[in-house]
């Protein structure tokens, strides 16, 4: 098996555990639906060029930070920390899943898992 294949086995258990985290909290849905696609907001780090964008996109969507929210939320007492956490720990999973990996700076499709496809629509449009 390839390491590729390994990390998104990887991305799927953390996002089973995480969302499992989330529900055993019991964490409002509404909270979770609100939350899910917050981490991609680091795509408008791409309007500094790709550079700063693939920094941005990355340091979003590696696991440290979301860690230690999640630990400082668990020592303070702070519930909605532990389950921002762990929304954010289950969108990285999720990512990493379906095979969106962290950005290179050669351009936003190039990730460490893959290269990502142009859709169909685009590629017409640039004919």
């Amino acid at each position: 098996m390839e390491p590729r294949h390994f990390l998104r086995v990887e991305g799927l258990a953390v996002l089973v555990i995480a969302l499992g985290g989330y529900l055993a909290l019991e964490g409002p849905l509404w909270l979770l639906a609100a939350l899910a696609l917050a981490p991609d907001l680091s795509m408008l780090s791409y309007l500094g060029g790709p550079r700063v964008g693939s920094l941005g996109y990355n340091v979003v969507h590696t696991y440290p930070l979301p860690f230690t929210l999640g630990a400082a939320g668990f020592w303070t007492g702070n519930q909605l920390a532990v389950l921002v956490a762990l929304v954010w720990a289950g969108h990285i999973g999720a990512d990493r899943a379906f095979g969106y990996g962290l950005k290179f700076e050669s351009g936003f499709r190039d990730t460490h898992l893959s290269t990502q496809p142009v859709p169909n629509a685009l590629l017409r449009d640039s004919k």
